[in-house]
């Protein structure tokens, strides 16, 4: 047991992020005595999450003490573990914005959170909000961990490395681990007899290698066989129909969904299951704005202590690791290159496994990424660049040719109208230059 961590929830006042974090600190034996310290800049959801922590703190009496507080610097004050999950709201409008903007002008950006015209805009809203907290967190708490679920995560990460070098940090995303969900079937191996390696860059990344535990054996073969039925088949409320085609195409399967994947790549359009990614966007909004309310409606009602239960992120696991010298193998993390992958470039994030003990998380080598699928990265490395000079220099110039060197924009007048219109209807999220 290990007394006296500082674990901050930044981002604390949404429910799903807020009790599931909480469930799983409580679930520990190893923050046993530990302090959870709850911030937000919504005082009315702050104090939500808190009364039901607070609750199940007191229900299950346990040794654990829990504060909130609407001040960041006082959140941060001898913190050791950060954990972000903010968003810029309305976030289901905004997001939808970004999204039917560039369509109304012939673009057929897939989804738009994390690539094309659509995830410049959210990156452009959310990543000045994010290094004004790791500004805070260098000042105040220099050694403490930072966490980051926010998306998109690869420009995030990039961008918190090139204005914070020093800045202990880690992104994290659940993709990888739903996805092995997927490969139990398509193998009919359980999960814990597979070896895999898996990796590139966030929603943009492939699994490079995957063997039996016990013989060693290659199964990348079946995954080649049974993979592109399966997933082209697959009735799900997200679309796999790309992902399957980029499987037959290239001979490595993506461990995401079409409305990630295909986020990045200009010819994504025709393969990908558009229904079923918007039909996933459309479930997902509902889902959060119905859960919210479920569950507002049993916390008033004075059930909410039950509520707080354990979800399936990782970061808490990651943090029993770094304090115990655990020494165990993370499947799927974001953090600087380091020589992971030796034909990217060295000065980027990617997402690859990593021991995680007392010195934090190091990056498994990997070597060599496939050269074919590497190019495609290295379209998106680039674009990171211009994405992030546009936004540390806040310079519409620039923005306007980040969107030209995107794959997924066609010609100069769609990324010009899209700049102009978004930026006018997001003007009050953006902090960019408006002439």
């Amino acid at each position: 047991m290990t007394d006296n961590q500082r674990i901050v929830l930044i981002g604390a006042g949404s429910l799903q992020f807020g009790m599931g974090t909480v469930g799983n600190i409580l679930r520990s034996e190893v923050l046993k005595g530990s302090s959870i310290i709850l911030h937000d800049i919504n005082e009315e959801a702050l104090n939500l999450t808190f009364r039901v922590c607070k609750d199940a703190i007191e229900k299950k009496s346990i040794n654990y003490n829990i504060e909130k507080t609407l001040n960041r610097e006082e959140a941060l004050k001898d913190a050791d573990f950060i954990i972000n999950s903010i968003e810029i709201p309305p976030r289901f409008e905004l997001l939808n914005l970004d999204y039917r903007i560039p369509h109304d002008f012939g673009n057929t950006q897939i989804s738009g959170e994390n690539g094309g015209p659509g995830g410049f805009f959210h990156s452009l809203r959310i990543i000045p909000p994010i290094l004004d907290i790791c500004a805070d967190v260098q000042k105040i708490c220099p050694s403490a961990l930072f966490i980051n679920f926010s998306n998109p995560m690869n420009r995030i990460c990039l961008a918190i490395k090139r204005k914070f070098p020093d800045l202990k940090f880690v992104g994290l995303c659940h993709e990888y681990h739903h996805f092995m969900i997927l490969i139990e079937k398509i193998t009919n191996i359980p999960i814990e007899k597979l070896d895999i390696k898996a990796g590139g860059l966030n929603h943009f990344g492939v699994i490079l290698e995957i063997k039996a535990k016990e013989t060693g054996k290659d199964l990348y073969p079946i995954i080649r066989k049974n993979g592109p039925e399966f997933l082209y088949n697959l009735n799900t409320y997200d679309g796999f129909k790309f992902v399957a085609f980029f499987l037959e195409t290239y001979g490595y399967l993506p461990y995401t969904t079409d409305s990630h994947y295909g986020e990045f790549v200009h010819w994504a359009w025709r393969e990908a299951d558009i229904p079923a990614v918007r039909r996933f966007w459309s479930f997902y909004e509902e889902l959060l704005k119905g859960d919210y309310e479920k569950l507002k409606r049993k916390i008033e009602k004075g059930k909410g202590a039950n509520l707080v239960k354990p979800d399936e992120e990782r970061a808490i696991p990651i943090i029993e690791g770094i304090l115990t010298d655990a020494n165990y193998i993370e499947p799927s993390v974001n953090i600087p290159n380091k020589r992971v992958f030796t034909n990217l470039p060295q000065d980027i994030t990617v997402e690859c496994p990593a021991i995680i003990n007392k010195d934090g998380l190091t990056g498994l080598k990997l070597g060599e990424y496939p050269i074919a699928i590497a190019t495609l990265l290295k379209e998106q490395i680039a674009l990171q660049d211009l994405v992030l000079e546009a936004i540390f220099k806040k310079s519409k110039d620039l923005a306007l040719q980040a969107l030209l060197a995107d794959p997924v924009v066609d010609d100069y007048w769609q990324a010009k109208n899209i700049l102009n219109t978004l930026l006018e209807l997001e003007k009050e999220y953006i902090q960019i230059e408006l002439e």
